[in-house]
């Protein structure tokens, strides 16, 4: 019984010392070289058949940004309720297509719609260097990507 206690007292200790234990700092700076290393984990490790591979660069909640590696034109069309998303182009080019409507809209999560596509909207062409933002809650689809699209996609709520 001494030991059942004893193994007890063990463990709601290390409970209570784990949850008081902080949280791990938030990371907020990415270095060039930490950029160039994320395309070349994308590069390398994109399944033949994934259209998009996005890793995190930075997170501070409620901030993240992150790179995305898009190839092939069956790219998905998004809307993300309760967020705006602004775009960093690193490297190569697309056409960027805001508003109109999703075809095909689905529920992902509470969030965010997705769609195979959109019907309307204003249609930008994209290329390395460019920014662009996209209010919430606006339909959003990268068309006609020319290669490899790189991006940089910052999250704001």
């Amino acid at each position: 019984m001494r030991a059942f206690v004893t193994g007890l007292t063990l463990v709601s200790l290390s409970i209570a010392l784990a949850a008081q234990a902080p949280a791990p700092a938030p990371k907020v700076y990415a270095s060039a070289a930490d950029i160039a290393a994320l395309m070349a984990k994308a590069k390398s490790t994109r399944k033949p058949d994934q259209a998009n591979l996005s890793q995190p660069i930075v997170s501070a909640a409620p901030y993240s940004a992150n790179l995305e590696y898009r190839v092939g034109s069956n790219q998905n069309a998004s809307v993300h309720e309760r967020e705006a998303e602004m775009f960093y182009v690193v490297d190569g080019a697309a056409t960027l297509v805001t508003g109109g409507k999703l075809k095909e809209e689905r529920r992902t999560n509470p969030e965010n719609l997705s769609g195979t596509g959109i019907d309307g909207g204003q249609r930008q062409r994209i290329a390395k260097g460019d920014f662009a933002m996209v209010p919430e809650n606006t339909p959003h689809w990268f068309d006609q990507i020319e290669g490899t699209l790189v991006l940089m996609s910052i999250h704001l709520p």
